[in-house]
């Protein structure tokens, strides 16, 4: 089966916003793209209600992905763009139509003022749950957000491409997030930042007074486990420039600080197949809400 990138779309600008994030992706996998609108059935008496009536139904379930589709055809020449309509619970039929796909890129709404981002309880769930990697992109990213800016300063997407940003816990490392990590940035001859979040054990706390090298021996075994992580996908990719940063203190505030300047954020969920709860972690949660960059959250054994 040939796999796509599969865009969530509602007719939000969010969505749209993800829908044009997933066809630029689409065309530098050299893959096909495909849009999902879910439509979830209303009952009886709310269908019959005058402002959802059978005409706003047919508009919402069959004009918004294919008026999506022409236009990313139009923005996106040469690029093979399909057009699905699924019934159900958006997060269960979501989840479902990201099994086949290379991705899964779906909206995540801007909130003025807070400096963070909304992700709705359908995309935490089907981020959650989803076993392919799902991306979420705020509202009004455009293609010039993801390169650096041009020699004056002004906004442009025929740059070269800001660096990716790989978040990643050394002592617990997965294939499967590195390698989307160091793909993503071989594709956009990028580099690739990667950034290791580290704390002192509570009983290293009260002898740092006492022995101020202890500090520093501990930076540098914890940069020498990063390095030895990496020294296999340097060897795999190495057209690809490594950036290594291994720092005590939170991860998650780290990683939202350096995804102003990045294109794309890589982080990890954790695979747990109990129906219940969210199963995204404190890092990947925190991430998903205030990183000014798509993010990409890898889902792994």
């Amino acid at each position: 089966m040939v796999r796509t990138v599969v865009a969530g779309i509602d007719g939000s600008p969010e969505s749209r916003a993800a829908a044009e994030w997933a066809a630029r992706e689409a065309k530098l996998r050299g893959l096909p793209l495909k849009i999902v609108h879910v439509w979830e059935p209303v009952s009886d008496p709310v269908a019959q209600a005058p402002l959802l009536g059978a005409e706003t139904q047919q508009h919402w379930t069959e004009r918004v992905p294919r008026e999506a589709a022409e236009g990313l055809r139009l923005r996106h020449p040469g690029l093979e763009v399909s057009a699905e309509q699924l019934t159900g619970r958006p997060a269960e039929a979501l989840t479902k139509a990201a099994e086949d796909a290379e991705l899964l890129a779906l909206g995540s709404r801007g909130l003025s003022g807070i400096g963070g981002f909304m992700v709705g309880s359908v995309g935490l769930s089907v981020v959650a749950h989803a076993e392919r990697p799902v991306v979420l992109v705020r509202a009004g990213e455009q293609a010039a957000d993801e390169h650096e800016a041009d020699p004056v300063g002004i906004p442009s997407a025929a740059t070269p491409y800001r660096p990716v940003v790989l978040g990643l816990d050394s002592a617990g490392p997965d294939d499967s997030v590195i390698e989307f990590a160091f793909d993503a940035a071989a594709r956009r001859s990028a580099v690739l930042r990667v950034i290791n979040g580290w704390s002192l054990p509570p009983y290293y706390v009260y002898g740092l007074s006492a022995d101020l090298g202890l500090y520093d021996e501990i930076a540098r075994q914890q940069a020498a486990a990063l390095a030895e992580v990496l020294r296999p996908w340097r060897r795999k990719y190495p057209d690809v420039e490594v950036v290594e940063e291994s720092r005590s203190g939170s991860a998650a505030n780290f990683l939202v600080d350096v995804s102003s300047e990045a294109s794309l954020v890589v982080v990890g969920r954790r695979i747990r197949r109990n129906p219940f709860g969210t199963h995204i972690g404190p890092v990947t949660h925190a991430v998903l809400h205030h990183a000014t960059a798509p993010v990409a959250v890898v889902a792994h054994d």
